[in-house]
């Protein structure tokens, strides 16, 4: 069985979703747009330097967008893109398969639901 149509698609993705952190931050905006404040609290142990760096590279491949905040238009929010949303069924595989083979350093305290 061919896993991919032409050479270069999983590595269309694995640019996208090999970067550490990348796949918990659009699991996170896939539930809602969110401020940098708010991803950083929803992701332990991501520092705020990294996740500055992986929203610039997901806002440059078009996974994500910025856009002022509603209710408080000097803060800037995070949202996903359609390329964006097309990536949700990717990590939801991921999360069932890490759910049938967790991970013995993954941390507790972090639920994907």
């Amino acid at each position: 069985m061919k896993l991919e149509p032409s050479p270069g698609c999983i590595q269309s993705a694995t640019d996208i979703l090999g970067n550490k952190w990348t796949a918990l931050i659009i699991h996170e905006l896939a539930q809602d747009t969110k401020r940098f404040g708010q991803l950083e609290k929803a992701i332990p142990g991501l520092n705020p330097r990294t996740l500055s760096k992986r929203l610039d590279d997901l806002e440059r491949d078009d996974v994500i967008k910025s856009c002022n905040d509603t209710n408080s238009p000097s803060y800037r929010c995070y949202a996903l893109t359609d390329k964006g949303q097309d990536l949700i069924p990717i990590i939801r595989a991921m999360a069932k398969w890490g759910e049938k083979h967790p991970c013995q350093k993954a941390d507790p305290s972090w639920n994907i639901a």
